[in-house]
C-alpha cells in the first residue's frame, strides 16, 4: 500500500536493505519486553528490564552478524553507548504506560496464520495477546516510534485489524481491544473493533491481492511517492530519482479474459507454483 515498486523490490526482487539504527532498535526493545515476562510478576522492574538490553543486544548480533555494520566507524564505541541509552530509555517509558507485575500475557511473539476462502493466506507475528478470566482477548503492539496525528490513525490500526482478522478467522473470537503502544511519545491507541470492522478489513485485502497479482503478471510496479521516500534504500532504481529498476525476473504475461477495462481480476485464487499470502508487518 506503501509503494507498489517498492513491495517488488523487496518480495520478487529480494534487494537487500541496509540496517538502520532506528529499526535495529525497535526489534532490541521488543525483545526485551518479551523477555521481561520470563521473570515472576514481582520481579517485572525497570531496573530488570534494562539490564537484558546488554544480553539481547549481543543475541542480535550473533543472529544477526550483519549488524556490527551500523557501528563499524565507532572505535570509542560513543554512538553505541548512546545507542543503547536511547534503547534504555524506551524500556523505562514502557513503565509508564503499562504495569507488567499485572499481566499475565497469554502469548508473546505469536505467529499466527490462516487461510481465507479465497484461498489467500494471511500470518504475521503479535507481540502481545492478552486474555481475560471472562475470555476477552486483547491485541497488543508496541511501537518505538511516536504516535501518529489523528488524521493518520486509521494507517497505524490497519496492522492492528490484519491481525484482529486473522485471530477472529483463526478461532472465531472477535478480540475485544486492538492497543498500540507508542514508546517514542508516550501514547497509548486503543480500538475495539466488531465483525463489520474485519469483514472490510478482508475485502480491502481481497482487493489488495487482487491488484498484486495484476502487477505480478504484467511487470507493471509503479512507484508511489511520499515523505517516506527519504528513508528508501532503492533510490538509485527508483525511477522517481532517476534510477533505473532491475530487468524483471519474472515472466510477464498478456491480460487474461477475466480482467476488465481497469485491470481487476476473477476472485482470488491459489495457484499451483505461485505464492498466495499477505503478511502483517
Amino acid at each position: 500500500m506503501q509503494c507498489p515498486l517498492l513491495y517488488r523490490f523487496r518480495v520478487i526482487d529480494k534487494l537487500p536493505q541496509k540496517p538502520s539504527e532506528a529499526a535495529t532498535r525497535g526489534t532490541l526493545v521488543h525483545a526485551v519486553l518479551e523477555r521481561l515476562f520470563d521473570n515472576p510478576a514481582t520481579e517485572r522492574t525497570a531496573g530488570r528490564a534494562t539490564a537484558l538490553i546488554p544480553g539481547q543486544w549481543d543475541r542480535l548480533l550473533e543472529s544477526k552478524p550483519e549488524l556490527s555494520e551500523l557501528f563499524a566507524e565507532d572505535p570509542a564505541g560513543e554512538r553505541l553507548s548512546r545507542w543503547l541509552s536511547e534503547a534504555e530509555r524506551l524500556v523505562e517509558r514502557w513503565f509508564s504506560l503499562e504495569d507488567p507485575t499485572r499481566l499475565e500475557p497469554a502469548e508473546r511473539e505469536l505467529f499466527v496464520e490462516t487461510e481465507l476462502e479465497s484461498g489467500l493466506r494471511l500470518r504475521g507475528v503479535i507481540d502481545r495477546i492478552d486474555v481475560t478470566p471472562t475470555g476477552d482477548v486483547r491485541i497488543v503492539d508496541y511501537k518505538t516510534g511516536k504516535a501518529p496525528r489523528p488524521e493518520y490513525a486509521e494507517g497505524a490500526l490497519f496492522q492492528m485489524k490484519f491481525y484482529a482478522l486473522v485471530v477472529w478467522r483463526l478461532k472465531g473470537v472477535v478480540p475485544r481491544r486492538l492497543q498500540l503502544v507508542y514508546l517514542g511519545s508516550g501514547d497509548v491507541l486503543t480500538y475495539d473493533p466488531v465483525v463489520a470492522d474485519l469483514e472490510r478489513v478482508e475485502r480491502k485485502l481481497l482487493a489488495l491481492w487482487e491488484a498484486i497479482s495484476l502487477a505480478t503478471e504484467t511487470g507493471e510496479w509503479r512507484p508511489r511517492p511520499t515523505k517516506l521516500c527519504g528513508w528508501c534504500d532503492h533510490q538509485a532504481l527508483c525511477p522517481e530519482f532517476g534510477g533505473t529498476p532491475p530487468v524483471y525476473p519474472l515472466s510477464v504475461r498478456p491480460a487474461e479474459p477475466g480482467q476488465d477495462a481497469q485491470g481487476r481480476m476473477d476472485p482470488v485464487r491459489a495457484e499451483a507454483g505461485r505464492p498466495v499470502a499477505l503478511e502483517g508487518p
